[in-house]
């Protein structure tokens, strides 16, 4: 099982990835600030350096993870620590992000789906 675990912490990890780009590089693109974040047009500059930092907290997030996905066979408590810590961090954002808006549901579940089955995959690990 623990390939299942390094699967769906990795795919945590690159979809983190996509989403600092998303953030830290796109955002000034209609289709993320409008359709993908829900930020008027009028309002991007403001809300642009904020995401921008998003951005960079979800992208150390998504290397946490990967590092953690790469090493874990070989350093097992470096890897696991990165791979909790880092999912686990992601699930919480997820939820926050639900609890906040329940608008934002579609968006905290796929933010927060891959951490959650990394998570209770690695419950098979102890």
């Amino acid at each position: 099982m623990l390939i299942a675990v390094q699967i769906t912490a990795g795919l945590a990890g690159l979809l983190h990835v996509y989403i600092w780009v998303m953030e830290s590089l796109r955002f000034h693109d209609p289709k993320v600030h409008r359709k993908v974040f829900r930020v008027e047009t009028a309002s991007v500059e403001t809300v642009a350096p904020w995401a921008y930092n998003q951005g960079w907290y979800n992208l150390f997030l998504a290397v946490g993870a990967l590092v953690g996905v790469a090493v874990v066979r070989a350093e097992p408590a470096v890897g696991w620590t990165l791979i909790v810590a880092s999912c686990g961090s992601m699930l919480a954002a997820a939820l926050v992000l639900v609890l906040r808006d329940r608008a934002m549901a579609p968006s905290a579940l796929k933010q927060g789906l891959f951490p959650l089955l990394a998570l209770l995959l690695s419950l098979t690990q102890l």
